[in-house]
């Protein structure tokens, strides 16, 4: 259990006691750890003897590994050792759940497949987060930008003649995070069974997820939805309106009533006793005379007091940020959902939490993002290991030490 504030019970993740195995790299398959770890889950990353290639990543992947491996132990490993292999195999004997996301195939090669190890260990929870879920494509490699321009996420997302990814590993995430939900199902359902199972998340299937309001409203409509780049709005009032102090705010009205409340707030009668605009459906149509108006009354306001008066009057409104921005987020700062991290160098930064809360207390970061092999002491002394055995491992290079 955890420390909690002062006059309030210890704070139990609901995931402590489970013990998770993890072969992976990248965004994928550490997001789907992170949240089992985050909730809990004693995750033992396994890598290379000389760690995760991610590690080293710089530029657009300098923040993959430090965001995605909190909360995590780690075991660098030669696998290709004998020595190496058996002792992975003796970790997997007392976890509750192995997760992976390396090419179909490569771990049954060297019998860490979910066919091996399920017939050893028969209540063995299994994740694997692929490309693709079974089918023709399922003997491709993916990438997030792959399934994303494969599944119309780019289109949706770019110019209608130039597609474009959506700014963040979305999918890889999304792929990762419904793969940790597939391994909560089934520890539950391993309760009552006493049996695990092979869970499969896949990354052309979650674009597809993301994608279904647009497929359903192609085939209900018979309209093929052009890309949010230049799409009408499903409502009349929601787009992005100049201040005064040359900033900008995005506002959204809604509904009906929403529609009276802002033209009270904002002395626009004319407005609202016009019959051209009295529902939702008729401001949409109405747009082409309706923003230019709407853009002169709103443009009258600094940014601060724009927001001021619609937070007010409860209406839908957002500043335009950067992702860096949200380090002064008044709101995560003191919600918690920004924790203070350090890398295996020593450079701290944030990152956000996952976002959900338990009994309103937000998830807590119990360790920084693992050295290589830090942790792998204690946990090779929990499998017997002496402490002149695991230091002879080292020397043979069948693990490596922090």
């Amino acid at each position: 259990m955890l420390p909690s504030k002062q006059g309030e019970g210890p704070l139990r993740l609901p995931l402590q006691g489970v013990r998770v195995v993890e072969f992976a790299h990248m965004v994928m398959g550490p997001s789907c750890g992170l949240a089992l770890a985050d909730l809990g889950a004693e995750v033992i990353k396994i890598e290379p003897i000389e760690g995760d290639n991610t590690r080293r990543l710089q530029g657009a992947g300098a923040g993959f590994f430090p965001v995605f491996n909190r909360n995590k132990k780690s075991l660098a490993v030669d696998l290709k050792k004998q020595e190496g292999l058996d002792l992975v195999l003796k970790l997997i004997s007392s976890a509750d759940v192995v997760t992976e996301n390396f090419r179909p195939g490569a771990l049954d090669k060297i019998g860490l497949g979910y066919e091996a190890l399920s017939a050893k260990y028969p209540r063995l929870v299994y994740c694997s987060l692929k490309g693709f879920l079974s089918g023709p494509y399922d003997h491709r490699p993916a990438l997030d930008e792959v399934v994303q321009m494969m599944g119309g996420l780019a289109y949706m997302t770019g110019l209608p003649d130039r597609p474009l990814r959506a700014g963040s590993s979305v999918v890889d995430i999304m792929g990762g995070t419904f793969g940790a939900l597939g391994v909560v199902a089934a520890l539950r359902e391993r309760e009552s069974t006493w049996r695990g199972r092979l869970v499969t998340s896949a990354l052309f299937e979650s674009t597809a997820y993301l994608v279904a309001q647009h497929i359903a409203q192609f085939e209900l409509t018979g309209e093929a939805p052009p890309p949010m780049s230049v799409k009408r709005p499903a409502w009349g009032v929601y787009d992005i309106f100049e201040t005064a102090d040359g900033d900008r705010l995005f506002v959204g009205v809604v509904t009906d009533t929403q529609w009276e409340v802002f033209c009270r707030e904002f002395a626009l009668a004319d407005l609202a006793a016009d019959a051209r605009l009295r529902a939702n459906g008729d401001r949409v149509k109405e747009r082409a005379w309706l923003m230019p108006r709407l853009a002169q009354v709103l443009k009258q306001y600094s940014k601060a007091d724009l927001a001021a008066k619609l937070e007010a009057i409860g209406l839908p409104f957002a500043p335009i940020s950067k992702p860096w921005d949200l380090l002064d987020d008044p709101h995560l700062k003191a919600s918690g959902g920004l924790l203070e991290t350090r890398t295996p160098g020593g450079k701290n930064f944030h990152a956000p939490t996952l976002p959900l809360a338990l009994d309103g207390k937000r998830l807590p970061k119990r360790s920084d993002p693992p050295a290589i092999g830090e942790g792998a002491r204690e946990l090779l002394a929990a499998l017997g290991y002496s402490a002149d055995e695991i230091i002879l491992l080292a020397d043979r290079k069948v693990i490596a030490l922090p």
